[in-house]
């Protein structure tokens, strides 16, 4: 797989990462290694950064990208959500600034192999680990209408999910359902004309939504965010970019939770809970490209950068 991955809002990251030299940093979501490169330029000899993807393609492809640093970097095989473990195996127990960019590759998107696109025909797939078990095609052919429905609709946001989870039943019930553009086909004919005429193509959202159900992407985000928080040194930095509303519920809902301190009920006249501050917001609104970069890059147009701090405990 050859990667050509431009990097979202890649300056606002940097400057809100506030790099020092020494210091060390988590990659959560390698990727193109986009981010990385850059901050690994930032880092001296003394400086760590541990890049962590489950794709086997990124990883080899980092060794490549990142080969002039090879001697700050540590590259690891593992699911985001697993960050805190991930720090252990590398002998790191805090981390000066963490980054995730929760968008699908490029490349996972663009290489047809991979299963995840509407626009070009191959098998259903959609894993980002291709040793995991579960794949699109066991979703759309083995899930049940009612599950497939609530899928579409809560992690695509499709307002004709039934339709779509009634017509994917119809189509397999004839015969194996086996590639992208089968499926693309049966959504789309399961949609009423007019919106087969929007500007986006009608099965942008299904798509979605099997994707996030394959990877267990938005219980991976809560528990990559908890983890996330508990591994930052204070004074540390975590950076979060977001691409879809799902998505950038969960990361504003982990922020404003570990922000908030005493949660006792406001006629007590003393804190019983003993409850302190984990983080201060650093961006109480979210970052958002420019212009130019929409322009370049118009996969950016969804991005959302939100930042947190570490509070040094009292």
């Amino acid at each position: 797989m050859e990667f050509h991955h431009v990097s979202i809002l890649l300056e606002e990251c940097l400057d809100s990462l506030k790099i020092r030299p020494d210091g060390v940093y988590v990659d959560a979501t390698l990727g193109g290694a986009g981010h990385s490169f850059h901050i690994a330029q930032r880092l001296s000899p003394e400086g760590r950064l541990i890049c962590i993807d489950r794709d086997d393609a990124a990883l080899e492809h980092a060794k490549e990208r990142l080969r002039d640093y090879m001697d700050r970097v540590s590259l690891v095989k593992s699911d985001f959500r697993y960050i805190g473990s991930a720090l252990v195996s590398c002998g790191v127990e805090k981390a000066d600034g963490i980054l995730f960019d929760l968008g699908v590759s490029s490349p996972q998107l663009d290489v047809a192999e991979r299963g995840f696109s509407y626009s070009k025909d191959a098998r259903l797939d959609m894993r980002m680990d291709q040793q995991q078990a579960l794949s699109a095609y066991d979703i759309v052919n083995g899930w049940d209408r009612a599950e497939l429905r609530r899928i579409l609709f809560e992690y695509g946001e499709e307002r004709y999910a039934p339709q779509i989870a009634a017509a994917i039943e119809r189509a397999r019930s004839q015969r194996p359902i086996e590639t992208t553009g089968q499926l693309a086909d049966i959504i789309r004919d399961a949609m009423p004309p007019a919106a087969r005429r929007e500007k986006q193509h009608p099965a942008k959202r299904s798509f979605q939504a099997i994707r996030i159900a394959v990877n267990d992407e938005l219980t991976a985000v809560e528990e990559a965010m908890e983890q996330a928080i508990a591994s930052l040194a204070p004074g540390g930095r975590l950076a979060v970019i977001t691409f879809h509303s799902l998505e950038d519920r969960i990361v504003k809902a982990a922020y404003r939770n570990a922000a908030q301190g005493c949660i006792c009920p406001k006629d007590f006249p003393v804190c019983v809970c003993g409850r302190k501050p984990k983080i201060r917001l650093v961006t109480r609104k979210p970052m958002l490209p420019g212009k130019r970069e929409i322009e370049e890059n118009p996969r950016a147009r969804s991005a959302k950068l939100r930042v947190c701090e570490k509070i040094e405990p009292v």
